[in-house]
């Protein structure tokens, strides 16, 4: 994540999460970042999510329509400035923050 600059190093802190790395089935390893006490502070954003029947009726008919890519998750999605003081987490190798918005947020 270093290498592809989702991430960055700091040298000092203000806020930071726990995190864990944990075995998926297939062997590979999976990040787990606990944000609960940023998603406590996060403004919350008052409207649901429309039915995905509601996007298709206003899309239909057009030569092109864009979406993130549910492959790459939320990595397409940058943090500004200042709120990636906010996505701190610690592990064996440095401090880091989040550049872009990791899955979990």
């Amino acid at each position: 994540m270093l290498v592809t600059r989702f991430i960055q190093y700091v040298k000092e802190a203000t806020w930071l999460s726990p995190i864990v790395v944990v075995p998926k089935k297939n062997g590979k390893l999976k990040i787990c970042i606990n944000f609960k006490k940023l998603n406590a502070t996060t403004k919350k954003y008052p409207y649901l999510l429309p039915f995905i029947n509601e996007v298709l009726n206003i899309v239909v008919g057009y030569e092109a329509y864009s979406f993130l890519d549910g492959y790459s998750r939320y990595h397409q999605i940058f943090i500004t400035q200042k709120d990636r003081c906010k996505t701190t987490f610690v592990i064996d190798w440095g401090t880091f923050i989040w550049k872009v918005m990791p899955l979990g947020i």
